[in-house]
C-alpha cells in the first residue's frame, strides 16, 4: 500500500509563538534566545501573521545600521510574507521555499480562520525529504542571486 504524501502539518514544528508587531527587536531577539530558534513570526493586533523576523534581519537591518534594537519595532522588518497552508503537499512547500530562497516558512491553517499553527525549518525538511530533495533545496536556496 502506498504511503500518503506528507503535508505541511506532518513536518512542521507546531505551536509557533509570535512576537507582536509593536514589540521591539530586542524582545524578538530574547524570544528567539529563549525558544532556541533563529526566527519568529510577527503577528498583528488582529492575531494575523504579518511577517517573519530572523536573527540575521536584526543584525543586518538594525544593529549594523547603528539602530537600537530596543527602539525598532518588529513590524518594521516584516518584509515580504511567504507562508503555506497546513494541508499543502510537502513537495509544493519545498518548491515555494526554493523559488523564494527562504529557509523557514510559517504554516497557516485555512480551516481555522487563517491561524498560524506552526513553522517549517530546514531541520524539519532534513528529517522528512530524500537526500536528493535536500541537496536540491540547499543548492537553490543558498545559490548566489
Amino acid at each position: 500500500m502506498d504511503k500518503m504524501p506528507l503535508k505541511a502539518r506532518d513536518v512542521m514544528h507546531a505551536g509557533a509563538q509570535c512576537v507582536p508587531e509593536n514589540s521591539s527587536l530586542m524582545d524578538a531577539a530574547k524570544m528567539m534566545r529563549d525558544l532556541d530558534v533563529g526566527c519568529v513570526p510577527i503577528c498583528g493586533t488582529d492575531d494575523k501573521l504579518k511577517g517573519v523576523v530572523t536573527d540575521r534581519d536584526i543584525v543586518m537591518h538594525c544593529c549594523a545600521e547603528g539602530r537600537d534594537p530596543a527602539q525598532v519595532k518588529a513590524g518594521e522588518l516584516a518584509g515580504t510574507l511567504y507562508w503555506c497552508d497546513a494541508d499543502a503537499d510537502l513537495n509544493d512547500v519545498l518548491d515555494l521555499m526554493e523559488i523564494h530562497q527562504i529557509r523557514r516558512i510559517p504554516v497557516i491553517d485555512m480551516t481555522e480562520g487563517h491561524r498560524l499553527v506552526g513553522m517549517i525549518s530546514e531541520a524539519d525538511l532534513a528529517r522528512n525529504v530524500t537526500d536528493r530533495q535536500m541537496a536540491e533545496f540547499v543548492e537553490k536556496v543558498y545559490a548566489a542571486s
